[in-house]
């Protein structure tokens, strides 16, 4: 898959291109139903297919402490959309500057002169441009002129509810990991470079990995069964995600303790796949009773995993 990081470093297809338009956080099943609509209509005009977000994502521009927690960062869209065989990614730098193109500019710029696009698949609440003066409406218009068309994607429902990236974050924060996965097509997981941290775990004799998670906000808190996946294999563990209110830190983070594993993973890029929570993330009076809290975790954890080989 190609990946083009902001407006100036597209490359026009000669031919044109299929695009859809789009957060995609998490790429759930509702953005696979997207996606198969791009990969057919590329598929019947021989055309490449090519998925537009932003980095940024807009809310997080318009409102950075109110924006919702990602389920996904740009890393990880990255490697969920190659997997769905897309053929380009065009990443836009969401700035001042690029939230400032009128609508009008937007379509010659970016999606005429910078894509060449023939094909369009958007919602049809889809807005665009400055003041999100753009909509459906104009963009078939704008189609007219220039020669594209213009294709409305429908919504995915999912036992009455309409699946989306907000349900799914609801679903993750109370606890219910099964409606998630349902949602996403997938366990959730997690992937990030594993850096040196405080090595607290080690001092008290539960080393973890220490997982940059480049986002501010996470989408689940607290203490997990969880696999972690590593270039040496797949182990099963326990993870804390949070702020960990006893020691204090100023970003979330993610500490996955893999059991029965012995080695190395500093600079290693692992995923951790969130399983069965175990508990809240609580503040404890001092490091004994954080420590013998993690044991407890620990147990809890081989118990549920015990009891999963079982049946």
């Amino acid at each position: 898959m190609q990946f083009f990081r902001g407006i100036h470093n597209i490359l026009p297809f000669d031919q044109g291109c299929v695009l859809t338009i789009g957060n995609f956080d998490g790429v759930h099943l509702g953005h696979k139903r997207v996606l198969q609509k791009l990969k057919e209509q590329g598929q019947q005009q021989n055309l490449p297919t090519v998925v537009m977000v932003f980095e940024p994502q807009p809310k997080e521009l318009f409102d950075a402490d109110g924006a919702p927690a990602r389920l996904s960062n740009i890393a990880e869209k990255t490697e969920l959309l190659a997997r769905e065989n897309i053929d380009a990614l065009a990443c836009m730098g969401f700035n001042t500057r690029f939230r400032g193109l009128r609508a009008q500019q937007f379509v010659k710029q970016v999606l005429v002169d910078g894509l060449n696009v023939k094909t369009l698949i958007v919602g049809d609440d889809f807005r665009f441009g400055c003041d999100r003066s753009g909509d459906f409406a104009y963009l078939q218009e704008a189609g007219k002129q220039y020669g594209f068309s213009v294709l409305a994607t429908h919504t995915v429902e999912q036992q009455g509810e309409r699946v989306s990236s907000t349900l799914i974050r609801r679903f993750l924060q109370s606890g219910d990991l099964e409606q998630a996965s349902s949602l996403l097509g997938r366990p959730f997981s997690i992937s990030g470079r594993v850096a040196h941290g405080q090595k607290l775990g080690r001092t008290l004799g539960v080393p973890t990995a220490n997982v940059m998670l480049k986002r501010n906000k996470t989408p689940l808190v607290g203490v997990y069964a969880v696999t972690v996946t590593t270039t040496a294999g797949e182990y099963n563990g326990v993870a804390n995600i949070g702020m960990r209110p006893t020691v204090g830190t100023l970003q979330p983070i993610l500490e996955p303790h893999l059991f029965d594993f012995a080695g190395d993973l500093y600079g290693q890029r692992i995923a951790v796949t969130f399983i069965k929570k175990i508990r809240d993330e609580k503040r404890f009076n001092g490091l004994d009773e954080l420590k013998a809290a993690i044991h407890q975790d620990i147990q809890s954890a081989k118990a549920y995993f015990e009891d999963s080989n079982k049946t």
